[in-house]
């Protein structure tokens, strides 16, 4: 996820630029506090990053920026756009995720037309205090229990962490500042694909 404000004044394109170039293969624009037509630019630019390097682009709620980008999907929160709706407006071949809080709205998200869900916090981070104490690993292996849907988990997730998840059944993470603030974003993203990589070959995984 991006997030200009933790980028330590270095430009927004540049540090996605780096991650991708590293291998980063999605990213979502979450800029809430940017006006339509800002938004908008900024997601032409970075939907510009993204075709070169062959990765997915998600607008952050807004279904009509992403429409109008001709984006890869969006990301619906607790209070966007119905999944529903969302899809009669992007149409079947669009991704749409859908953040989750507890396994009760996991197991609700897997009786919407969603394609992923993104899971969190589970470990303890300031982007995510709003949503309450963090969730822990065995919240998410009874998610995982609950749904077949791709399930990423989000909140305070390093590479160190990866095991972790991993073994609870996560499909994926999603991360903001392991990246956005890193010194060097393309060697974290780089770190954590390694990570994923190297305890997906570890047997049991």
């Amino acid at each position: 996820m991006t997030d200009r404000h933790q980028t330590a004044s270095r430009e927004l394109l540049a540090v996605v630029g780096r991650a991708l170039q590293a291998g980063l293969r999605a990213v979502q624009l979450r800029e809430k506090d940017l006006a339509t037509r800002d938004l908008y630019d900024l997601g032409g630019k970075l939907l510009a990053l993204t075709r070169e390097v062959g990765a997915a682009l998600l607008i952050n709620d807004r279904v009509d920026v992403a429409m109008a980008l001709a984006a890869d999907g969006v990301h619906l929160t607790r209070r966007s756009l119905p999944p529903k709706e969302a899809r009669d407006l992007l149409g079947p071949a669009k991704l749409i995720g859908i953040s989750c809080h507890s396994v009760a709205e996991v197991r609700e998200a897997a009786d919407e037309k969603v394609d992923f869900v993104v899971l969190g916090p589970i470990f303890e981070t300031p982007s995510k205090a709003q949503f309450g104490p963090p969730l822990s690993t065995s919240v998410l292996r009874m998610a995982r229990a609950t749904t077949s849907l791709p399930l990423l988990a989000i909140g305070g997730i390093h590479a160190g962490r990866i095991s972790e998840v991993i073994a609870a059944g996560a499909d994926g993470v999603s991360v903001i500042s392991a990246v956005m603030a890193a010194q060097d974003p393309g060697a974290a993203a780089a770190n954590f694909l390694a990570a994923w990589r190297r305890e997906r070959r570890q047997p049991g995984n």
